[in-house]
């Protein structure tokens, strides 16, 4: 008996395994662009997030009013999130417009909702959300107004790292994203799926949240694709449409964010996998079914450690499974040398596929699979825990801006 379940739960982290790596391959599908160039005419008011961030603000506004967008169709608003330093001053010295959020907020989409709802009689046609220790690319405005004129409410455009040579955190953050990028966002846009909403760096359309935006969770960013998915308003993904976030260097401060993300995506399933369920059985809806299997990642890969470990106990008792998967485990050493140099391979893909450098990043590339691992104990703990207390994360990085805009 305990070898049937054993044999059903892996079969099921095993499909699961291999449904993300068949839409993965979606990427490389060729395609005719579904956003085409358009006259610049939406008007954007461009949202920046920022609780203490004096050190970095000023060069995302610098980046913003350097756009290669007409300035008449743009406002930059700085969302002044109960700040005790001098953002507010080096914003409003640098052209940003303020807005001053004194209410006890616990999330970033809180942050948002006061905002939009400030905004809600201006007349605007989109949002577009920035982190303050973003920069961005000097044609992003442009691209996302080819997507909104294109026919796109919402769209994500592509995140790169300013720092990726700092350390292997840094690196292994900037490999993470290159992977969500092309694998994920990039397969799904292709194949006419809903892309996912990455945090920072996206449009949405002033329509969408004036038809309401209360975000329940402290993943802002997954709730609203989902809520996407279920008013059937897909989510485009640009390429083109840049956004350069500073990766943590600290293993503490990663250790706080991916709780974060584990805590939200977790709540995520548990708050919406039934409607995108009922949505996926009576419309056979994929990016339902997609955005159900995206948002059980963390149970996923807990039970997959766990099968693992099962498996290591079956093979010290002497217990015999007939499966691949076994046979592989059983080849000890050579089959973990295999995979994790697999692994190896892909980020030297996806680096070459961005045009960054492979030897600023080799102790990203080696240390990757460190990163990952250490991921299992957060989304092991966030499964049963309820509580997580925000911890906030400095940004000091000092980028040189033309240097980074110019790689592209």
């Amino acid at each position: 008996m305990i070898q049937i379940i054993y044999y059903i739960l892996f079969i099921v982290t095993l499909l699961y395994g291999i449904y993300f790596v068949i839409t993965g391959l979606f990427a490389f599908k060729n395609t005719e662009s579904k956003i085409k160039n358009h006259v610049a005419k939406t008007k954007f008011a461009i949202l920046i997030a920022a609780r203490n961030e004096e050190n970095v603000i000023g060069d995302l506004i610098k980046s913003l009013k350097d756009q290669n967008y007409p300035t008449n169709l743009y406002d930059v608003y700085t969302l002044i999130n109960n700040c005790t330093d001098n953002t507010l001053e080096v914003a409003k010295k640098s052209g940003s417009k303020i807005i001053n959020i004194t209410e006890k907020v616990k999330s970033k989409g809180e942050v948002l909702k006061i905002a939009f709802q400030k905004l809600s009689k201006k007349n605007y046609d989109a949002y577009i959300v920035f982190d303050a220790d973003n920069i961005v690319h000097t044609n992003f405005l442009k691209k996302m107004n080819d997507s909104y004129q294109s026919g796109y409410k919402v769209a994500q455009g592509r995140k790169d790292s300013k720092n990726l040579e700092d350390n292997w955190l840094s690196a292994s953050y900037s490999l993470f994203y290159y992977i969500q990028n092309f694998f994920f966002n990039k397969s799904r846009f292709k194949i006419d799926a809903a892309a996912a909403i990455n945090g920072t760096g996206f449009m949405v359309a002033k329509e969408v949240i004036d038809g309401g935006f209360n975000p329940k969770t402290i993943t802002e960013d997954i709730e609203l694709s989902i809520i996407c998915v279920l008013r059937d308003i897909k989510i485009a993904y640009v390429e083109e449409a840049i956004t350069y976030d500073e990766q943590p260097t600290k293993f503490i401060d990663s250790w706080h964010q991916r709780s974060r993300w584990s805590k939200g995506i977790i709540d995520c399933n548990r708050l919406y996998r039934k409607d995108l369920l009922k949505k996926f059985i009576k419309e056979f809806d994929f990016s339902a079914l997609d955005k159900i299997l995206f948002s059980a990642a963390p149970f996923v890969e807990t039970l997959a450690v766990c099968l693992t470990f099962v498996l290591a106990l079956f093979n010290i008792l002497g217990i015999e499974l007939n499966d691949i998967f076994s046979y592989l485990f059983s080849l000890g050493v050579i089959f973990f040398m295999i995979t994790y140099m697999l692994g190896v391979i892909l980020n030297i893909f996806v680096l070459i596929f961005y045009k960054r450098d492979i030897y600023e990043c080799l102790h990203g590339i080696f240390l990757f699979s460190l990163f990952l691992i250490s991921w299992i104990p957060i989304n092991a703990i966030y499964i049963f825990k309820k509580d997580l207390t925000w911890h906030p994360i400095s940004h000091n990085k000092k980028t040189n801006m033309e240097a980074l805009l110019n790689q592209k």
